[in-house]
């Protein structure tokens, strides 16, 4: 340890035990915490959290409950984009839970409906292929009109 210590100066030696145990603290954390749940596809990972009860009860009597999950509908198709978006809403659960800084009842962001409303028209474009805009420009919102189809009564 001593050569170590001599070779690389003692502030490198601080750096790595710092970054080091940082990331050790932070490895433990998402173990800990279940957070790798959030890698797979299982609606119970959702469910982990007190907040996304409603929504998952919704989904179990909804009329995609037979043909798709959490991740078919909330995030991305492609592989890179997927856990781009689950990552950062990984990010803003935490910190909502954490600091309690959260709505109830939970409220989907601009973004993530942007994510929805791409994958209403991915999975039902032979159906919606026809329509674009509502008449007053707006883009076409699909749970505007459906919005209990995925989260039922």
């Amino acid at each position: 340890m001593k050569r170590l210590v001599l070779a690389l100066g003692v502030p490198a030696v601080v750096a790595c035990a710092f970054f080091g145990s940082l990331a050790g603290a932070g490895a433990v954390t998402v173990v800990t915490s279940g957070a790798t749940a959030y890698l797979r596809d299982d609606p119970k990972a959702c469910v982990s959290c007190h907040i996304m009860r409603e929504q998952y009860d919704g989904w179990q009597k909804a009329s995609h409950h037979g043909h798709a999950t959490c991740n078919d509908c909330h995030t991305p198709a492609s592989f890179f984009s997927k856990y781009w978006v689950k990552a950062e809403n990984g990010y803003w659960h935490s910190k909502g839970f954490t600091l309690q800084d959260f709505h109830e009842p939970i409220r989907i962001r601009e973004k993530n409906q942007r994510v929805l409303r791409e994958n209403c028209v991915r999975c039902h474009a032979g159906l919606v292929s026809e329509i674009g805009t509502h008449a007053d420009g707006e883009a076409m919102n699909c749970v505007r009109c459906h919005a209990r189809v995925g989260h039922g009564p």
